[in-house]
This record gives C-alpha cells, sequence and structure tokens, in this order.
C-alpha cells in the first residue's frame, strides 16, 4: 500500500492521484476517438476528454498545498472554463458536485469522499436534459454506488483498497455498455466517454497503491482498430450540424429557464457549473440562437461551434495521407469545401458588443446586411487559440499530418496564432503550417490546392513544395464598390475617398507578392466597371494563360458570373474559373459590391477540368 493515503486523503495526495489519472486519460486519447459512436460517431470523445481535463492540469501542479476544500474549487472551476464535448461537460458538473459537497474541508475521510461522490453522481446525471445508461454515467455511478457499498460493508477500508475495488466495478460497467446501446451493440464498443472515466479512475487508483503518477505518453497511430462508419445506424448520427458550446456568468443565473430555452433549439443538451457560471453543451444548426438565449441569462464567453457533419465526413477519407485546414479568411465555394473535406477555423467578428464566429454563428449575407445598417463598423480578428487548438488535436489524432494554410501574416495575426498553436499539439499526427502570403479567394485556391494534392495521394511534403511554388505566383485583385466601408474601419483616410468619388476613380486593391495588401491601380469612372476590371485582370496574366481562376463577390452575384464570362473571353485558356461567396477578409472593408480575383497558373503535374461555375 502507498504511503501517499491511509484513512484521510489531504489535498497534495488528491492532485497527485489525478494527474496520475488525467495522464491516462491522454494515454487512451486515440483509442477512445476510434471507439466514439455515441451520441454521434464523429470520434472526438478522446480529444475533447483530454482537453477538458487538461484545463486542470495547471492548477493540481501548484496548489496541491492547498485545502482540499480550496484545490477543489479551482479544480472545479478550470474543468468548467476547458469543458468540451457531451463527456467533458458531464466530467466538469461531476468535479462540480464533488466540489459543492466538500466545501471547506481540509482532507477526505473514505466516508466523506463516498458522500461527495455521491453528490457528484447526481450533479453529472442532472445535467443532461435526457440521462441516458450505456454511457458514461453508468460507469460514474458504478463508482459511486461500488464505494458506498463496500464502506458500508467495512467501514475501515483504506483509500488504496477502497479505489482498487471500485476501479473493477467501474471496468465492469463500461463492459456492460455495449449491450444497452444498440449502436454500441452493432459497432462491438463500448461507450467512449465510460471507458474514458475508467481510465480516469484507474490512474488514480494505481497512484494511490503504488505511489507513482502514470507518464504522459508518446502517442501513436491506432491502425489496429477500424470501424465502419458507413454501416452505423443513421440514427446515431446528430440531426443537427454544430456542436456548440459557451459560458454563460452571471451571480444568479436560472438554470431551470435556461435549460428550458436551449431545449428548443437542438440536442444532445448539457449545462454543467453553478448558479454563477454555466457551461452550455448543445448540437444544433444555428449556433447564433444558442448565444443570443445565452446573453439574456448574462455575459457570453468563450463561444464555439464545430461542424460535425464535416468532420464525419473528413473520417471516411482517411485514406488519403494528410488533413486540410485553413482559417475562414479563406473564401472557398460550399461544393469544394465538402469534396475535398477541408476544414475551417473561423476567425472573429465583432460589432459593437456582439461577436460572432465568422461564417459559422452568422452567414455571409447576414454579415453584408449588418454591414449596411449596424452603426458600428465591424472589427474582425483571429481565431482563438483554443480554436486552433481543439481541431489541430482532432485532426491529427486521426491523420499522419496537418497541413494548415493562413492568411497572410502580413495582415492578420492567424497564420502565427496556427503556428505556435501547432507545436502545442500532443498528438500522433504531424502539423504543419503555412503562411499563404494571401487573402479570401487567393487564399481559398492555395488551400483547394492542397486538398487536390491529398485527393490525388500525395505525402503532405509533395503538397507543401506545390504551394511553395504556387504561393509567389497566386495573385489577388479587389475591386472595391465604395470606399466608405474601408473609411468606416480606418483603413483609408476620408479625403481618399471624397477625392475618388470628385473624379468617379475605382481603386483596385491588391494582394502583393510579400502579402501586403494595398492600393494597386485604379479604373477611371464607374461604367461598365465589371468589365473593364476584366481587363485590368487579364492585362497582368499575360505570359501565363493556362491559368485557374477564383472569383468572390459581396451579395453580387450576378456581376460575378459576368465577370466569368468577361473571363473566358479575354483568357480563352484559362482551365476553370470558380465562383464563391465573400467573405469577411476583404469584405468587412470592400462592403456590399465588392469582386475579387485570384489567379494562379496551372501546375506542370496538376490536372484541372475545364468548367466555370
Amino acid at each position: 500500500m502507498s504511503a501517499a493515503a491511509g484513512e484521510r486523503m489531504e489535498a497534495r495526495v488528491f492532485a497527485a492521484a489525478m494527474i496520475s489519472g488525467i495522464h491516462r486519460v491522454i494515454a487512451q486519447q486515440e483509442y477512445l476517438n476510434r471507439i466514439n459512436v455515441f451520441p454521434v460517431a464523429d470520434s472526438d470523445t478522446g480529444t475533447n476528454l483530454s482537453l477538458s481535463l487538461s484545463a486542470a492540469l495547471p492548477v493540481l501542479r501548484t496548489q496541491g498545498d492547498a485545502g482540499l476544500g480550496r484545490l477543489l474549487a479551482a479544480t472545479a472551476d478550470a474543468l468548467l472554463d476547458g469543458a468540451r464535448g457531451n463527456s467533458g461537460a458531464i466530467v466538469a458538473q461531476f468535479f462540480q458536485g464533488l466540489s459543492d459537497r466538500t466545501g471547506e474541508a481540509a482532507h477526505y475521510t473514505t466516508a466523506t469522499f463516498s458522500g461527495a461522490l455521491r453528490n457528484a453522481a447526481d450533479y453529472a446525471r442532472d445535467a443532461l436534459s435526457q440521462p441516458r445508461e450505456g454511457t458514461i454515467l453508468s460507469a460514474i455511478s458504478a463508482f459511486a454506488d461500488e464505494v458506498k457499498e463496500q464502506l458500508d460493508a467495512s467501514p475501515e477500508l483504506l483509500f488504496p483498497t477502497l479505489f482498487k475495488r471500485a476501479r473493477h466495478r467501474v471496468d465492469r460497467a463500461v463492459e456492460a455498455t455495449t449491450g444497452q446501446l444498440d449502436v454500441l451493440k452493432k459497432a462491438g464498443v463500448v461507450d467512449a466517454g465510460a471507458k474514458g472515466f475508467a481510465e480516469l479512475v484507474g490512474g488514480i487508483a494505481e497512484y494511490l497503491e503504488h505511489g507513482t503518477i502514470a507518464p504522459l505518453p508518446d502517442t501513436t497511430l491506432l491502425d489496429d482498430l477500424e470501424l465502419d462508419i458507413e454501416a452505423l445506424p443513421a440514427d446515431n448520427n446528430s440531426a443537427f450540424r454544430f456542436c456548440t458550446e459557451c459560458l454563460v456568468s452571471n451571480p444568479n443565473i436560472n438554470r431551470r429557464k435556461l435549460r428550458e430555452e436551449l431545449a428548443l433549439l437542438g440536442d444532445s443538451l448539457v449545462l454543467a457549473g453553478s448558479k454563477r457560471k454555466v457551461k452550455i453543451h448543445i448540437h444544433v444548426d444555428n449556433p447564433d440562437a444558442v448565444f443570443e438565449v445565452a446573453r439574456r441569462f448574462g455575459e457570453l464567453i468563450g463561444a464555439k461551434a464545430d461542424d460535425m457533419h464535416r468532420q464525419q465526413h473528413g473520417l471516411r477519407n482517411r485514406a488519403r495521407k494528410f488533413a486540410v485546414i485553413t482559417d475562414s479568411g479563406a473564401d472557398i465555394s460550399d461544393d469544394d469545401m465538402e469534396r475535398l473535406d477541408i476544414h475551417m477555423v473561423p476567425c472573429r467578428i465583432q460589432f459593437g458588443d456582439r461577436g460572432y464566429l465568422d461564417k459559422v454563428s452568422i452567414s455571409t449575407d447576414e454579415f453584408y446586411r449588418e454591414l449596411e445598417v449596424n452603426p458600428h463598423h465591424p472589427t474582425t480578428s483571429q481565431p482563438a487559440p483554443g480554436d486552433f487548438r481543439r481541431q489541430f488535436q482532432f485532426l491529427a489524432s486521426h491523420f499522419q499530418d496537418v497541413l494548415s494554410i493562413n492568411l497572410t501574416s502580413r495582415a492578420s495575426g492567424a497564420y502565427e496564432g496556427a503556428r505556435s498553436t501547432a507545436a502545442r499539439i500532443e498528438a500522433s499526427g504531424r502539423i504543419h503550417v503555412v503562411d499563404s502570403l494571401n487573402a479570401s479567394v487567393g487564399q481559398g485556391q492555395l488551400a483547394v490546392l492542397a486538398a487536390e494534392c491529398a485527393e490525388r495521394g500525395l505525402d503532405v511534403e509533395a503538397a507543401v513544395d506545390e504551394l511553395r511554388e504556387q504561393i509567389p505566383k497566386t495573385r489577388t485583385y479587389a475591386l472595391l464598390y465604395d470606399l466608405d466601408f474601408a473609411v468606416r474601419g480606418g483603413r483609408l483616410p476620408r479625403w481618399l475617398k471624397t477625392v475618388t468619388d470628385l473624379v468617379r476613380m475605382v481603386p483596385v486593391v491588391v494582394v502583393k507578392p510579400d502579402g501586403r495588401i494595398g492600393v494597386g491601380g485604379c479604373l477611371l469612372g464607374r461604367r461598365n466597371r465589371v468589365v473593364r476590371f476584366a481587363r485590368f485582370v487579364a492585362r497582368r496574366c499575360r505570359g501565363n494563360p493556362a491559368l485557374v481562376a477564383s472569383i468572390g463577390h459581396a451579395v453580387c452575384a450576378d456581376e460575378a458570373r459576368e465577370l466569368a464570362t468577361e473571363l473566358r473571353r479575354l483568357l480563352p485558356d484559362a482551365r476553370e474559373i470558380r465562383i464563391c461567396d465573400l467573405g469577411t477578409a476583404i469584405g468587412v472593408h470592400g462592403g456590399p459590391g465588392t469582386l475579387i480575383v485570384s489567379t494562379r497558373p496551372i501546375g506542370l503535374n496538376e490536372y484541372i477540368p475545364d468548367r466555370i461555375d
């Protein structure tokens, strides 16, 4: 028996035991991802649990000398802030229940621990709008039940023996989950969340028995466990697209009313936290509806939404040697996003005190309507580090390599944010971050090129070489309809708009080869602007007749189609012209009516179908 714990458990012992348990969960991250088929087969339970529990490690490593009650309160708060996914939110609520029952106690006895554990199990179950057996709840209940039953029979039991026996009961409960849910039975697996909780308990039990903390693992891909996702019953997939989460902070949150309003929006609802701070997890089609409800109950913090449909679709193409991800500064057609399984991290948009996730909680059309009527000109910012981390961690646990193509570093911190986050990811896959030195449809073209390399079976090194070749040759031109939005955003002085209006001059903004964005020319007069813009672009394409071109438009689709037709006439050897909606990267400064063209030469080994979208 370890000398670390006996009749009592002090804060330092609890902290060390928890660290051991968390390390065990991280070690099993990829296995948990592979067996994750409920409630949605999105293969991210291991990643979500690892990220959620890792949020508590700094507290556990630095506050072990505090009283147990204070340590648990800080741990529960860190877990709530870091909770990801269904299981992460449930575990956060479990520890909230443990903390609330422990209060200011300096240590646990086996009896007080049993009472706190029962309270924690009740908290976890109450967090769900529709609790089900055969899930992490079954493992948690088995743990609490076994501790109570063992102490009822033998009150003199010490912590190491108590945990050792309870661990076996939890393991049996996990094995039983296969027969409790049809989707688990069909896939022949146990519930991933329940298994993750069992690993946490197992790591704690081993520390209490042997006094050694489980090491952090060197992760490796699991190639010996393959699930046929296509064969799983359709009813285990959420009817909703986005896994949506946020925190609400308020001194007195009406949790019952909040739950009632959220339940009308989607499924898989979990509410974790206290009356002062609540973590919301729910699957919906419209994340902004969730954030709108949350704002009525307090301050909205840490909003995020992950596209579960994109994750599931991407995993069906794991035969590809690498995954491609970009930030929402890239403008790419929906068809190309779906066809090539390109993942996207949303940038942030702020209208006054109202924030949105670009292309997730606000659509392109909604953005331009708001741009015209809102007295507050929007500001944009790079994706939050947590958004990069969550998606990098997920993809790097399923693919040997992940290639991230980001908005030009000369205009945004997205590239640096992606690069610094990638360096801190602990997963088996390698993450490669490339500065596109471009924006909008130019950045989108490069992301599409990378994804087409993956589709052709190239490895990531060959794809990066192709990108390095194409980046300095990719040109982007933007025709602004009205300089007022650039003036409102502080990008251009008011006098310049006055002069251009007076002489009826229309500036053309360009992305320069070094990634800087600036004025690169102008059109005199505003008549026939589309035809003259096409000529402006065509003149700069001389010497490169075999081109791929992309057009982005800010709610002016007819003009975009006219522009495509004119470019086809002027550049008859152009092999492809794609059209898509223009997002915020340049649209925030150009406003409705902005047109963008990006061009690049076709690579020597590149096959491009001859088409106009």
